[in-house]
Parts: C-alpha cells; structure tokens; sequence
C-alpha cells in the first residue's frame, strides 16, 4: 500500500474516530439513551467492560451535545476558513515531534527524515506551521505515537476502554497518549500559565469544529460504531496499513469527496 492510499484512508477513519470521541452526531432520544436489546448485546472479548463504557459514552455524548458541539459549531460560523486552516496546520505541526520521537524509537528511519522535513519546512516556509507546504513539496504525515510504539514492541493493547471527556481507548493506548503529552512543548510551560489553556481549549474546539462535517456518516448503534472504528484504525496505524481487509476501502474515495 503506498502512502498516499495509507494517508487517506487513515485520514478517513481519523475523520469519523475524532468526532466520535467526543459523541457528536446527529441521532434520536433513543437511539442516544437506550443500549441494543439485551439478546443482541453479546461479549465481545475486545470490550469486557461495555456496559460501563456506554454510560461513559452517554456521559461524554451529553457534555458534546450540550457544549462542546455548539461552541465548535459557532467557531466554524465564525472563522474564515484559511484561518480555521491555519489554526489546525499550527497544531499538527507541533504533532510531528511526536512522530519523530516514535520514528525513532520504531527503527524507521525514513519516517523519522520525513518528519524532521516536515516540521522545518512547515515552520520556516509556513510561518510557524499555519501553512502545510511539506505536503505541497510531496512530505505527507506519517502519523506515529508512543501507542504505535509499544504496539511495535509487541506490548498487548488490552482491553477497550471508553474514557471520560478523553474518549475511546485501550491501556496501551492511554499509556501512549500520556508518554507523547511530554514530547510536545506546553507539557514543558508553567502550569499557571494562561496561555497554555487557551491553546488547549482552542485546539479542542478547532478539531472537534473540523469533524462536524462527518457527523453524516454515522449510522446505526453509535457506540459499536465508535468502538469498531477505534479498534480498527489503532490495528491500521501500528501496522502502517497492512492488513488484509480494510473496512474502509469501498467507501474512502466517496467520503473524502466533502473534506
């Protein structure tokens, strides 16, 4: 699979993941506060605690529909959209230390020359990373994390957790996500620092405002959905898109028409 194929159809699940880790979407009172009839709800040796992850995910979809979501949608009324754009190619140019340093710790070498070229041209070219010009000069992102390391080891991803406000994880995953926040460079600023938070908080709100568009895709049990979709594209990135089947291939050419 080439890296342009790899890159869109991670692209794709990213899309659907992300807004879904914060339970957006457009769906019925019923469909949000009742699980699938009890026959139906079989165990599924990747989700032993399900019934405590959908009251967690009904907790998160709550606090989504009632404030994250309206706030996003009001920053994307309100945004020009090279701004919106540049907002969001600032913060995934910080991510790219991040590939870097997992680059690195998996032996691939290439990954990591492709990050180091992406983070200088982007921040010397890009005006500190508003403008993505790597990808104009044929450096798509290899995403990597501290999760797609551990995986590469041979470390287990446990069991699939659905976290508070943080969304869809495993321990592996969550073990990664806490190692990488030291890689990027606020994890390094005073704690009181009032800037750090507003960077927080308008980096949350610019990706969660990124993925409404998606929110038409969602369809039937949306907690299956969101968990499938995890599972699927944590296997997808630690293996660098070599897998046999890739739920996403009949339909990526289709969806990513509107993004």
């Amino acid at each position: 699979m080439n890296i342009l194929l790899f890159r869109r159809r991670s692209l794709l699940a990213t899309l659907v993941l992300m807004l879904l880790t914060f339970g957006g979407g457009q769906v019925s009172a019923q469909t949000m506060q009742e699980p699938p009839p009890e026959s139906d709800m079989r165990v599924n040796t990747d989700d032993p605690y399900e019934n405590w992850n959908r009251k967690v995910f009904s907790f998160n979809d709550a606090i989504d529909r009632w404030f994250l979501r309206p706030v996003a949608q009001a920053y994307r009324t309100v945004t020009p959209d090279i701004v919106d754009r540049g907002v969001t190619n600032f913060f995934n140019n910080l991510t790219e230390i991040r590939n870097f340093s997992n680059s690195v710790l998996q032996l691939k070498g290439e990954s990591a020359v492709v990050a180091v070229g992406r983070f200088t041209y982007n921040t010397v070219f890009g005006l500190g990373g508003i403008f993505d010009v790597a990808t104009a000069f044929d450096l798509p992102e290899r995403p990597e994390d501290f999760g797609q390391t551990l995986g590469y080891w041979g470390v287990g991803s446990g069991p699939y957790l659905m976290l508070p406000l943080l969304g869809p994880a495993t321990p592996r995953y969550f073990s990664g996500m806490v190692t990488d926040g030291f890689l990027l460079p606020s994890a390094w600023d005073e704690v009181s620092s009032p800037e750090t938070y507003y960077l927080r908080v308008l980096q949350i709100v610019d990706r969660r405002a990124d993925f409404i568009p998606a929110e038409q895709f969602i369809s039937g049990d949306r907690y299956t959905f969101v968990r499938n979709a995890f599972l699927q594209r944590r296997e997808f990135l630690i293996k660098d898109g070599k897998i046999t089947e890739d739920p996403f291939a009949d339909d990526d050419d289709f969806m990513l028409e509107d993004f």
